[in-house]
């Protein structure tokens, strides 16, 4: 069987069970801040563990597109070097949600496998969970029952809490766990040691491929355990390696999942596949990486500095890195994979078929500007590597090599490989002390104490009233205390609410809450999963009130205009652009509005006057807002409105009308598209290959904006005596200042040339070398560098520093000539840090020319002296 119809036979079984069949969730997941993306099957579903929601289908089943690469599951460096790590998977699973329990999970885990797939018995091997002493908790007789009638006692093994209980987090939904493992050994291999032995050891072919985990507890946050009122059942099972069961595969690589593109790459490189042990990995590397990359950008995460964009950089960026050092890659590749890799799944996953264009663009960009930073690195390694070899050390400073990672971006492995090549090494521990310290950091940014729910009133599913009011009678359902950054705050969930919890890109509301003449004040409101969370500084005195909520209705108002504002922007860069054009990612709140779309090149001034004009005129009709809840999803497709990929719909949807524009959306607009009065585009940018960003401003913004601009003009226009011809005015002036321009730097080379005679009159000889250092009344810093490039060409051997007073802040200059920077190992860029120091300030530069600034004048005779110093 091929991949395609694994994926279906496994669906196809759990529909003759009874199973609702439900999309994979993206991968970049929204509305929870505990997780970057996806890792696990279960996470779409987090809500029904929680309790915060019902379940729509009490059986479902799925093939979920997972990420792990970072928390505890992290297998990024194991990826490509073994058989079956990856960083991108998919996990099939069947739930249930307080239907079916153990026996029936087990007894379709068997039948599937062994009856339905033909996996031999005798290489399978479960295990049950041996309990736990600290939690009280007895061996899982159940589980184990169950097993023993499919399997024979020394084949169902007892497993311990690590690998046995299963835990959403710490605390939280959680139970005992029975994994399903398949020895693919060759018999001759099984008959000199039983696979039992071999189980959750990390044998490469003794290996996991399902695990059913039994929820039945809930975990508090002082580590007790309470049983759960309903019980559930969340099974994962990894796809490539059941794919390496069915195919008679020894690596997850070697099936249909992976080859395809292999052997496009294999192809390219002009390497193949199998005889190279180092391009073996590379290709592994490239064709694990190169899914988890067209996925995440598919569901509209790009590549940037920071949180999960940042992740997927760095992904992509190794991926490069073993293309260029193992399969002799000098330009762009990955982005030539992605069609084969759509050919291969775009059948389960269409975004792929419908992002191609978008996946390709932000690959190929992403790659030549690290394919740039690759031979950046490489520059300035080099240089370590001569100051070390100079030094005579064999090793390079840690924090230098981190200073190469964290700062351009340059992978450790890649300098330590070329540091071996060369016969040196790193200094590891510096570099794991640096790399522990960012680690800190980012811990103690993120660092937070959640205590657990206190429950006071139970409720379903909280309703949000917002749409029609923004005042309501409502009650604390629950509450919990939580630190951060040593600050207490209350996240508050109330039995139904006014307050718009952060989502779709419009901020959380804020307000108060009040009883008895009481405020407390609503500083923030989210979204954790599907729960609206208020969040406050202070807990009410008595939380069992009945409060009445507030919502700010200024705040509300202006970030309904720029929400709305959005939706029209959406038709008019369809209409004026072309209908290529989609939503990757939008911002709203009270002050301003963002929106991102993908589209292929600048937009041109003429075209944003046009799409602002569209606005405006789209405003001035005054649309009235057309709303349709719980519409049918497919009823909302044949409608027209538009859905944003990368996000997971619902069976029933809300829609958004105003006039020609609709939109799936769940935020808040205006009654009528009048009320938003004046849009006015502040900013037109690229934010990544094929994604483009208009940033603008409504209303009272809008207003404040055209008045300071129309004051600044006439206060203009009064410096030229209020003439009508302001434009002319202006242009006659910079006419007139562009010719004063060319004769000061006429003056500026005439002076410079008689600094330079004196200069050459005070040229010094220090071993063999021409050394002129000497302070200069140049007030110009081009002036500076076009002096030490004329005495370069005049003066053999020299060594020449310059320092000068600019707008009153020093300046320092050191030119060095090729043959003393080879020859003698003279850097200009490093003695010009080190000289700078002594007037407070710091600079770099080339070898044979590096500049410098700092904050003390008094200080330039002491920094030409201290760059003199190094000739001697």
């Amino acid at each position: 069987m091929n991949s395609k119809a694994i994926r279906k036979a496994f669906l196809d079984f759990f529909i003759s069970k009874q199973h609702t069949i439900v999309d994979s969730a993206p991968m970049v997941v929204k509305n929870d801040p505990t997780l970057m993306f996806t890792n696990a099957g279960m996470n779409q579903f987090k809500d029904i563990f929680l309790g915060n929601q019902p379940a729509k289908s009490v059986r479902v089943a799925d093939t979920q597109k997972c990420l792990r690469v970072s928390g505890k599951h992290n297998d990024l460096e194991e990826v490509g070097h073994d058989t079956y790590h990856h960083t991108m998977f998919e996990m099939l699973g069947n739930w249930s949600f307080g239907d079916y329990f153990k026996e029936d999970a087990i007894n379709w885990a068997w039948e599937f496998l062994h009856e339905k797939m033909g996996i031999a018995a005798d290489r399978m091997y479960a295990t049950v969970f041996e309990g736990s002493p600290d939690d009280k908790l007895e061996l899982d007789e159940e589980a184990k029952i169950m097993w023993l009638k499919h399997l024979p006692k020394e084949q169902v093994l007892h497993g311990n809490k690590k690998d046995n209980f299963w835990e959403m987090g710490d605390t939280g939904p959680c139970g005992p766990c029975s994994e399903i493992h398949v020895d693919l050994r060759d018999d001759d291999e099984r008959a000199k040691k039983p696979g039992a032995e071999l189980v959750n050891q990390d044998h490469p072919l003794v290996i996991e491929i399902w695990n059913l985990v039994f929820i039945q507890f809930n975990r508090k946050a002082d580590g007790r355990l309470e049983e759960l009122p309903a019980k559930h059942v969340d099974t994962g099972m990894g796809f490539e390696r059941l794919c390496m069961v069915l195919q008679g595969k020894k690596s997850n690589y070697d099936t249909d999942v992976f080859q395809t593109v292999i052997a496009k790459l294999a192809a390219l490189c002009g390497k193949k596949y199998g005889e190279n042990e180092k391009a073996d990995i590379a290709m592994r590397v490239i064709a694990d990486h190169l899914r988890a990359i067209a996925f995440a950008i598919a569901d509209g995460q790009l590549p940037s500095n920071n949180k999960a964009g940042y992740v997927i950089r760095r992904i992509l960026r190794r991926a490069v890195r073993y293309g260029y050092t193992f399969l002799n890659f000098r330009e762009a590749f990955i982005y030539l994979l992605v069609e084969t890799l759509k050919d291969n799944m775009g059948d389960a996953f269409p975004e792929l078929n419908s992002q191609q264009v978008l996946i390709e663009k932000v690959i190929k960009e992403e790659e030549e500007s690290f394919l740039r930073t690759l031979e950046t690195g490489i520059r300035l390694l080099d240089e370590e590597m001569s100051q070390a070899k100079k030094a005579g050390t064999t090793e390079v400073s840690g924090k230098n090599a981190f200073e190469l990672y964290d700062t351009f971006g340059f992978p450790l492995d890649l300098t330590e490989l070329i540091l071996r090549e060369n016969g040196l090494t790193v200094n590891r521990a510096e570099f794991d002390s640096e790399m522990e310290k960012q680690k800190n950091r980012s811990r103690n940014a993120a660092a937070q104490e959640t205590s657990d729910w206190v429950e006071l009133k139970k409720i379903d599913e909280v309703k949000f009233l917002g749409y029609t009011t923004l005042e309501a009678n409502i009650e604390i359902a629950r509450y919990r205390k939580v630190k951060q950054k040593d600050k207490e705050f209350y996240h508050l969930v109330f039995d139904d609410t006014p307050f718009y919890g952060e989502s779709g890109g419009q901020v959380g509301d804020t307000g108060y809450i009040e009883t008895n003449g009481v405020k407390t004040s609503i500083i923030d409101t989210q979204k954790e999963n599907n729960l609206i969370v208020h969040i406050a500084k202070e807990l009410p005195a008595d939380p069992t009130a009945t409060f009445k909520a507030v919502v700010n209705n200024h705040k509300r108002k202006l970030t309904a205009n720029n929400h709305t504002a959005t939706h029209l922007l959406d038709q008019a860069l369809r209409e004026i652009l072309g209908t290529h054009v989609e939503q990757k990612g939008s911002l709203v709140n009270a002050d301003h509005l963002r929106f991102d779309f993908a589209h292929f090149q600048k937009v041109s001034k003429e075209e944003l006057v046009q799409i602002q004009n569209r606005v405006n005129e789209l405003i001035r009709q005054n649309f009235s807002q057309e709303e349709k809840q719980d519409v049918a999803f497919a009823e909302a497709q044949e409608m027209g409105a538009i859905a944003l990929f990368g996000e997971k719909y619902g069976d029933h949807v809300r829609v958004i009308k105003f006039g020609d524009s609709v939109e799936l959306c769940g935020g808040t607009h205006v009654p009528a598209t009048g009320q938003i009065g004046q849009f006015i585009i502040t900013s037109e940018s690229a934010i990544s290959a094929g994604i483009r960003r208009i940033e603008a401003i409504t209303a009272d913004k809008a207003e404040a904006f055209i008045n300071k601009n129309m004051d600044e003009l006439h206060e203009v226009r009064g410096l030229f005596n209020n003439t009508k011809n302001l434009k002319k005015s202006v242009e006659d002036l910079l006419d007139e200042n562009a010719k004063l321009k060319k004769q000061l730097e006429a003056f500026e080379k005439q002076a410079a040339a008689g600094v330079k005679d004196e200069l050459k009159k005070k040229v010094s000889s220090i071993h063999g070398i021409n050394v002129i250092a000497e302070k200069v009344a140049l007030d110009s810093p081009q002036a500076i560098k076009d002096l030490a490039f004329q005495l370069k060409g005049e003066v053999d051997n020299l060594f020449l520093v310059l320092g000068a007073e600019i707008d009153g802040k020093p300046s320092l200059s050191i030119m060095i000539a090729d043959n003393l920077v080879k020859e003698k190992g003279l850097n200009a860029g490093q003695i010009v840090r080190e000289a700078a120091k002594e007037m407070k300030g710091g600079g770099g530069g080339q070898p044979f020319y590096a500049t410098a600034g700092g904050k003390d004048v008094s200080g330039i005779e002491a920094a030409i002296a201290k760059a003199r110093s190094f000739v001697n």
